[in-house]
């Protein structure tokens, strides 16, 4: 039997991100080519997203609670399973209707993702070490956005869209077989107490700390699926970019979101290893990747597509270096045994942000066709994001 190391399952988690995110890009690939196609109005793929994000929230919301209660070892390759289905199933869609329903079982299964992987970080990752893993796995969703589009338009040219979200969506059942065939608990012993015993939602609620993280996600997590399902569709608009030639502008952008997760991951460990508390570590780190975003504000304004690009790879790279240290601090606040609920609650938080966000710019942008709004709250969200957490969890103690 193979034994399992941290590293290894660190990367077991970076995969599993990858196609996450491979899965739910493969629609804002090919938005604008389905949009003629189908067709859809701004505001009807506006309530696409939308979909997704309602199931999303309550997927998160429901994987948090059902990891907690079985663990990751077979709670994780469900969630897997279930979405890469989901993805699947997009192949069969007629109508801007059928695809809002695929991407509602995509939501649903999607939702497992994230609370299965800071879950797993928190079982196997000392304390100095977890913001650095999560900054590793986190990059998986960047990886995933690159390969989509180098990926979904060679099989959407070559074989026509419905190949591209059948191969996509099989990839997941690789990972399901790769995890059962090398994943084993770190120690069993534990693992079964920490599943026999979970914190009541109510009881989580009852913190300030669950709501200023609660409140931060579901001002940021926006700006984030906003970059995923809008920035195929603004750079198709604004600079006129088609799908053969979409690939390397989004390379650009979510290969700057890879450095940024691992870095502003690596930095607050860093720091930690130097000396510093976990609260100063963590807020200064999520304090420079704030500023990496803030100059998003330009983009709309920019006549030329590699300024916009420069600009939007700044922004991601501050989004995923924020994400990897917010994902930890649930971990620094929390038991082991109320991780993943609590990962879950925040998710549903940010869902419902999404939600509202991705309604409300399908509706923006049909009347006003401007993107300015967006970038202006974009570079805005995350500094008020941070002053709710310092307001909330000023000193970061730990909750018993």
């Amino acid at each position: 039997m193979m034994k399992t190391s941290r590293w290894g399952v660190c990367a077991l988690l970076f995969f599993a991100t990858t196609v996450n995110y491979m899965d739910r890009q493969v629609l804002a690939i090919l938005a604008p080519g389905l949009g003629n196609e189908i067709g859809w109005s701004e505001s009807e793929y506006g309530l696409i997203v939308t979909a997704f994000q309602a199931a999303y929230a309550f997927g998160l919301l429901g994987a948090g609670r059902l990891l907690d209660g079985i663990g990751v070892r077979v709670g994780y390759p469900l969630a897997v399973t279930l979405w890469s289905i989901a993805a699947m199933a997009h192949a069969a869609a007629r109508s801007a209707f059928g695809f809002g329903a695929a991407r509602f079982a995509l939501g649903i299964g999607e939702g497992g993702n994230f609370p299965a992987a800071v879950k797993t970080v928190t079982e196997w990752f000392p304390k100095q070490e977890r913001a650095f893993a999560t900054g590793i796995f986190n990059a998986g969703s960047n990886v995933g956005a690159i390969v989509a589009p180098l990926l979904v338009p060679w099989i959407a040219l070559k074989w026509g869209w419905r190949a591209a979200f059948l191969v996509t969506g099989a990839s997941g059942f690789l990972w399901v077989a790769a995890w059962f065939a090398t994943y084993r608990p770190p120690g069993l012993a534990a693992a079964s107490h920490e599943t026999s015993v979970s914190v009541p939602w109510l009881k989580l609620l009852a913190f300030r700390q669950t709501w200023g993280l609660v409140l931060a996600r579901f001002i940021t997590d926006p700006v984030w699926w906003f970059y995923l399902y809008w920035v195929p569709k603004f750079l198709h608009s604004r600079h006129g970019i088609s799908l053969d030639k979409i690939g390397p502008p989004l390379v650009a952008v979510y290969l700057s979101a890879d450095v940024g997760s691992i870095f502003g991951g690596w930095l607050s460990s860093f720091l930690i290893q130097r000396g510093w508390t976990v609260n100063a570590a963590r807020k200064t780190a999520m304090l420079f990747c704030a500023a990496l975003v803030a100059p998003i504000v330009f983009a709309s304004q920019t006549d030329s597509l590699w300024t916009a690009v420069i600009l939007l790879s700044l922004a991601t790279a501050g989004h995923q270096g924020w994400a990897a240290n917010i994902f930890t601090l649930v971990s620094d606040l929390y038991p082991q045994r109320a991780v993943s609920s609590v990962v879950g609650i925040c998710g549903f938080g940010a869902g419902i942000g999404g939600m509202l966000i991705s309604t409300a710019t399908g509706f923006l942008l049909d009347r006003t066709g401007s993107y300015l709004p967006v970038f202006l709250w974009a570079g805005s969200a995350y500094f008020i994001a941070l002053g709710l957490i310092h307001l909330t969890a000023p000193k970061l103690k730990p909750i018993a």
